[in-house]
């Protein structure tokens, strides 16, 4: 059976592609590879979770999304402090899970992100 190495990219629709990929690179620092020339975003090794869920889910937030994706930081603090200084809403989870800690804010076309701060035993 074939094992796959990790996730190669994320290729989803936007209304405007490069303003949306400019404000993940502005204040997330995932940078768009647009051309085969171009520098492609390296992430750090890390644990990945691979989750269906369930059609109806409200874990999303809107009815119609039917994607969240989320990125591991590590100081969700600092990230927080960050995007809210940017004039980005960001809702924190105020549980400690036993994977860690969350935030989750929306992109400027409505798309949810959540932010993970793994715990050091999860990593």
């Amino acid at each position: 059976m074939v094992q796959v190495l990790g996730i190669g990219g994320f290729f989803f629709r936007a209304k405007d592609p490069a303003k949306l990929a400019e404000w993940y690179d502005r204040h997330l620092g995932v940078t768009k590879m647009g051309n085969y020339g171009d520098p492609e975003w390296n992430q750090e090794a890390g644990p990945t979770v691979f989750a269906p869920f369930e059609s109806d889910t409200d874990y999303f937030g809107r009815k119609e999304q039917s994607w969240m994706i989320n990125f591991r930081v590590a100081n969700l603090d600092d990230a927080i402090a960050d995007l809210r200084a940017a004039g980005i809403e960001v809702d924190v989870d105020p549980e400690l899970h036993p994977n860690g800690r969350f935030a989750r804010l929306v992109d400027p076309e409505g798309n949810p992100v959540e932010l993970w701060e793994p715990l050091q035993t999860s990593v």
